[in-house]
């Protein structure tokens, strides 16, 4: 089995193996017949995936499932083990981190947040993988097969370190922190490439738009692309829309405020305050919604992808919900046709997709060899 810290996967399995496991998760219980339509696997091949992931313990044999009606030799149908196996993983964020475990099929068993701690970044790493190792520990008669935590900042996947300037970190040991409090292989991703990954991954059907972007507001920003079922992971790093400038007269006057000036709670509340009126009056909500609107439509412009996901509580925190965005970018949009923003498959939950596929997209993309 592998071990220490391992790169993330964020792409769609092309093995066989990874084939058949997506099908049992999103379609059990599922019979050999059934998997051998869906992938389009010879039968001889199913079998040998089946017994290969029987023996990693991934999947089950389920007679009790069969229908008591069913005529000739029964077909037992195949399920996750979803009992006796779970992942732990993390997301960092700038004023909170969530912990959670999951099953193989990648379903909450619990999760939790905890403030993230400030000063030391060592401190700070040994308190949250000591949390994590804690809330595995509560889930003791499960195998732990796997870590994971995404984050923030700039993160070298293959070291698992992570430079955040928020935070104060620099070349911080989150992955070899990781690996020693859990025992198990890690893996640690940049976070919004991770929620990307969550939405080709997690969800019960494969998305097969050639090319997609994922925008993230919260308290930070970010932006992530996606290319033929696999997230893009510059080689150098994750890159920043933090930068961009905006028109913003209510959330921060002047020339050259930026999206990283009008995103998150403080600007909000700078505002609020300076003008003498609520946090969700409508000046500040309109405002935010018409920046966000015409940010995503710069780079749809610029890149023009067949899809684009927006996530994030900037995004949601209208009274009207993403209506208001979803005007800005089509007045501000200057491609001929027509682009309908979709919401993240996790709503407010999209840092806990984070979280999970980061813990599971390695086993997800080559189920036996990560656990040979």
């Amino acid at each position: 089995m592998l071990r220490g810290v391992v790169p993330a996967t964020l792409q769609i399995g092309s093995t066989p193996a990874a084939a058949v496991l997506h099908a049992i998760r999103v379609g059990a219980p599922i019979t050999r017949d059934r998997l051998a339509d869906v992938t389009g696997l010879s039968p001889a091949t199913i079998n040998r995936q089946v017994t290969a992931l029987a023996g990693q313990g991934l999947v089950t044999e389920r007679p009790d499932l069969v229908s008591p009606g069913s005529i000739g030799r029964p077909k037992n149908p195949l399920t996750l083990d979803r009992d006796t196996l779970c992942a732990a993983g993390m997301h960092i964020g700038a004023r909170r981190t969530l912990l959670t475990i999951v099953d193989l099929g990648g379903r909450p068993l619990y999760s939790h947040a905890v403030l993230t701690p400030r000063g030391d970044a060592d401190a700070a790493l040994a308190e949250l993988c000591g949390q994590l190792r804690e809330l595995a520990d509560r889930f003791s008669g499960r195998r732990l097969l796997w870590g994971g935590a995404a984050v923030g900042g700039s993160v070298d996947a293959a070291s698992g370190t992570v430079d955040h300037p928020i935070l104060g970190w620099h070349r911080a040991q989150l992955g070899p922190a990781l690996a020693d409090a859990l025992d198990v292989p890690v893996s640690v991703c940049e976070h919004v490439e991770a929620m990307a990954a969550a939405e080709l991954l997690l969800g019960q059907t494969i998305i097969d738009a050639a090319s997609g972007l994922f925008f993230y507001a919260r308290e930070t920003t970010g932006m992530a692309m996606t290319l033929n079922g696999r997230v893009h992971i510059p080689a150098r790093g994750a890159g920043s829309i933090a930068h961009v400038r905006v028109d913003a007269p209510v959330l921060c006057p002047g020339s050259g405020a930026t999206l990283s000036d009008v995103i998150g709670s403080e600007p909000t509340l700078r505002a609020a305050k300076r003008l003498g009126i609520s946090p969700d009056a409508s000046p500040i909500v309109d405002e935010r919604a018409r920046i966000l609107g015409e940010v995503v439509a710069t780079f749809r412009d610029a890149l023009n992808p067949d899809s684009v996901v927006v996530a994030g509580d900037a995004f949601a925190a209208h009274p009207h919900g993403l209506a208001p965005v979803q005007a800005a970018f089509d007045a501000a949009s200057k491609t001929d046709w027509p682009m309908e923003l979709t919401p993240s498959l996790f709503g407010v939950t999209v840092p806990e997709g984070a979280a999970i596929v980061v813990a599971l997209s390695v086993i997800y993309a080559d189920p036996v060899a990560s656990l040979a």
